[in-house]
């Protein structure tokens, strides 16, 4: 792109714009929250603001094989809401579940009628690949879910990075942000918003860490980075669950999935002895039926204890189910491909080694996220949240989260049809403050020439965080002398935020992640320092409290920062069962 000179803050121009419903993030929910908003109400302006590329942005930019959450026949939303609090070490939001899995289906099915192809039998009926999952083609899923928006008529921004909600009082009014290739300073007022910016990765170093090249080959979409957690968080919002961490089994040295190997192609996950880890060593916590947060472990715990390097026992395929493996994983990871080709692997005989990812925070596989209404609503007015940001419903994958954009469209199209959702008024101190915020490592790069490198910065925070709260080098264990210290390094990390530098656009967009991630990082470890248990080990290992503690937090954690003081409010909600 080349270097673009650096500019003072009010040499930036200024792009004011006014719409009715403002949705943060055009992944998979953001695209299927304009389309529903557009359906409810065709006048309604509705305007998408991405900080990449609408065509190839969120977690399915590269494509899918599968999607995870589909209710087959003789299944109900009762009995997938039993599965996913079996599945969550008990926890979830069974009024959001039951929710969002009535919409499910209908959410797939229409993606399907808009050209996403899922394969079927000869009796026409999906083809399973477990009991929640149907197999597809779906490496141009986000194209035709791009497609469809710009076919509804929706105001698409490309390249706009959100770096803060609008705020009038205590309500959302909009968004603020940057064009990542102009330059300009976005001010967008809003009746309402949907923030559907996915969750957070890159808060812990990962395994494969070998640089500054590698601080974000990881499993998550590396671009999803907590921002719209962060931006909920400084404006005071409520939040659920951050220490239900997700941490995956992936492929070793690549970070792929592996559930199109172990689900589509029955491999079973192997010690170095040769030993079925789930069927022969786990099968007293359930085997190959136990929660995922034991099937996720499961690897690393043969590790601890010796038995490793541990694998997807490939070995057993013939050459037409490798062939078939490779043609899938072109659909969601084809590098994997390459990887395998690179390394002149034959997994008909040498099985592929797996390993633990570091923890993401990720609402679409946890529970971590906004605490909600059953119409998606936050707890600040005039915000709504859907996909991975949004807390409560873990399991839900990519269908939830399409389900979940549905119906987060619907509540803030009720919401703009009330009085309430008028017109906001515009704090222009805010705005030049926000400005003045964004904008700041361009200056010091100015006035002074040196200071800390976002990419500096975020290793630090990496590092950090995978040695004192709970990362993959320490086989997810912590204890509360460690999280202490982990927070009050946070502390010193943000107050050294003032120094961070940046040459371009891109790099001030880095500084401003940055400092999201700190954020969201610092509420993170105030979750895992109240949950004073171990209940999904793997996810949240307690070494000082190693045991599951119903009796005292059979509960939600939450939390809220106050947006004057910063201080963090921890506290509790309770659970409130509805399906038997």
């Amino acid at each position: 792109m080349g270097k673009l000179i650096p500019v003072y803050p009010q040499d930036v121009e200024d792009v004011f714009m006014e719409t009715d419903l403002l949705i943060i993030g055009a992944g998979n929910a953001g695209c299927y929250a304009a389309i529903e908003a557009k359906r409810q109400n065709p006048d309604l302006k509705v305007t998408l603001m991405e900080k990449a590329h609408i065509d190839r942005s969120g977690c399915l930019a590269g494509g899918m094989d599968a999607i995870n959450t589909y209710i087959k026949k003789g299944e109900t939303a009762e009995s997938l809401t039993r599965w996913s609090r079996d599945q969550a070490g008990g926890l979830l939001r069974e009024d959001l579940y039951l929710t969002m899995a009535e919409e499910l289906n209908k959410a797939i099915e229409d993606w399907e009628e808009w050209g996403l192809p899922i394969k079927k039998d000869e009796n026409g009926e999906y083809i399973a690949r477990g009991r929640w999952d149907i197999a597809i083609l779906g490496s141009e899923m986000k194209v035709i879910l791009a497609e469809k928006v710009r076919e509804y008529g929706c105001e698409i921004l490309n390249r706009v990075v959100a770096t803060n909600f609008l705020m009038d009082g205590d309500r959302v009014a909009g968004a603020m942000g940057f064009h990542l290739r102009e330059g300009k300073f976005y001010i967008i007022k809003a009746r309402a918003t949907i923030v559907a910016t996915g969750g957070a990765g890159g808060l812990y170093k990962p395994y494969t860490n070998d640089g500054n090249d590698c601080h974000h080959q990881i499993w998550y979409c590396p671009f999803n980075v907590g921002t719209g957690y962060a931006m909920g968080i400084r404006a005071g919002a409520e939040m659920t669950t951050f220490e239900m961490r997700w941490c995956a089994v992936r492929t070793k040295d690549f970070n792929g999935p592996i559930d199109t190997i172990s689900v589509g192609y029955n491999a079973a996950m192997i010690n170095a002895r040769g030993e079925k880890i789930l069927a022969e060593r786990y099968a007293h916590l359930g085997g190959d039926k136990a929660p995922r947060f034991i099937r996720a472990n499961a690897p690393m715990e043969e590790w601890l204890a010796g038995r490793g390097p541990c694998y997807v026992d490939t070995t057993h395929m013939t050459p037409e189910q490798i062939k078939d493996l490779k043609t899938d994983y072109l659909n969601e990871r084809p590098t994997f491909v390459l990887f395998l080709a690179a390394r002149n692997q034959d997994i008909s005989k040498e099985p592929i080694e797996i390993y633990g990812s570091d923890p993401y925070i990720v609402g679409g596989h946890t529970a971590s996220g906004y605490w909600i209404d059953v119409k998606r609503a936050t707890t600040v007015p005039g915000l709504f949240a859907c996909g991975d940001v949004a807390g409560g419903t873990p399991n839900k994958f990519v269908g939830g989260c399409a389900a979940e954009g549905v119906l987060a469209a619907r509540g803030a199209v009720e919401y703009l049809q009330n009085s309430g959702a008028g017109q906001n008024s515009l704090n222009k101190d805010q705005v030049n403050q926000e400005k003045i915020r964004v904008f700041r490592p361009f200056e010091r790069q100015l006035n002074v020439g040196d200071g800390i490198s976002p990419w500096e910065m975020e290793e630090r925070l990496q590092r950090l965080m995978d040695e004192y709260a709970g990362g993959v080098h320490q086989f997810y264990r912590m204890n509360r002398e460690r999280l202490e210290y982990a927070l009050k390094n946070i502390a010193m990390l943000k107050d050294q935020a003032k120094y961070l530098v940046a040459k371009d656009w891109h790099e001030l967009m880095k500084c401003n992640e940055v400092i999201d991630m700190l954020d969201v990082a610092e509420v993170l470890v105030h979750h895992l320092l109240y949950r004073e248990e171990t209940r999904w080990p793997g996810w949240q290992n307690r070494v000082d409290f190693p045991e599951r503690n119903d009796e005292k937090f059979n509960c939600f954690v939450n939390s809220r920062r106050d947006p004057q003081t910063g201080r963090v409010e921890m506290f509790t909600r309770p659970y409130e069962k509805i399906v038997s």
